[in-house]
């Protein structure tokens, strides 16, 4: 599921020097991408509304940043995605099985 975005991602980065920033940049890299997915939120549904003079943003281009971010972050560590994303899938399935509320 996420093997290939890994790969395309490391695919693309192995060109730069270096090809991975160091984990506290890249972190820091993530955290303004969410920040900028939460500032399009509180545009969308809070009650701050957006400057004239801000450019237009799309929700899905700036969760695919932050993903991309995530996936950068991974692959400098060598994780498997579609391993720990099953694992959190699992979590859900079986923890939090009778956690919420079903259908």
């Amino acid at each position: 599921m996420l093997k290939d975005a890994q790969k395309s991602v490391d695919d693309l980065v192995k060109g730069l020097e270096p090809p991975y920033w160091p984990p506290l940049s890249q972190f820091a890299r993530l955290s303004e991408e969410v920040r900028e997915v939460a500032r399009l939120l509180n545009h969308m549904y809070g009650l701050k509304p957006k400057k004239k003079e801000e450019a237009e943003q799309q929700l899905g281009e700036e969760l695919a940043d932050v993903l991309f971010t995530v996936v950068c972050l991974a692959n400098s560590h060598n994780i498997d995605l579609d391993i720990e994303f099953e694992k959190a899938l699992d979590k859900l399935r079986v923890r939090d099985k009778d956690r919420f509320v079903k259908k």
